[in-house]
């Protein structure tokens, strides 16, 4: 069990280590043209915040696919991640449109709401604490 961790936890170095020279380049490279330059810290702080971002992201992502009942996750998932971020949900919007238009499939239809609630009805069932 103690290797098992082991390797998690070197694969887990490795990741940062390789988001770190990513991101580090992205960021040389950004500020290369104003002949500004970030400290390592800097750039170590970025990589930590990046990392602990796509951690959140991919949790949230997996327990959204769960909650459908599916053990993939979805173009869905994805989109319900950025129902709170409007710019960045338009950007992946239409770029899924994009892609969807590539493959020939078009864009989905989306149903058309008939005015009824979606979801449970009200009352009348033998729930949990109801006698």
């Amino acid at each position: 069990m103690a290797s098992v961790d082991g390797e998690a936890a070197e694969r887990e170095e490795r990741l940062k280590s390789a988001l770190w020279y990513s991101i580090g380049q992205f960021v040389d490279d950004a500020l290369l043209a104003d002949d500004l330059n970030a400290t390592p810290q800097f750039i170590g702080a970025l990589t930590e915040l990046v990392y602990t971002q796509i951690a959140n992201t991919s949790r949230d992502l997996e327990t959204f696919s769960r909650h459908a009942g599916r053990k993939a996750i979805s173009n869905d998932d994805v989109m319900l991640l950025t129902r709170r971020n409007e710019a960045l949900e338009d950007v992946l919007r239409q770029e899924l449109d994009r892609l969807r238009a590539a493959e020939g499939r078009g864009e989905q239809q989306q149903p058309v709401a008939t005015g009824k609630k979606r979801g449970r009805p009200f009352g009348g069932g033998k729930g949990k604490g109801k006698a």
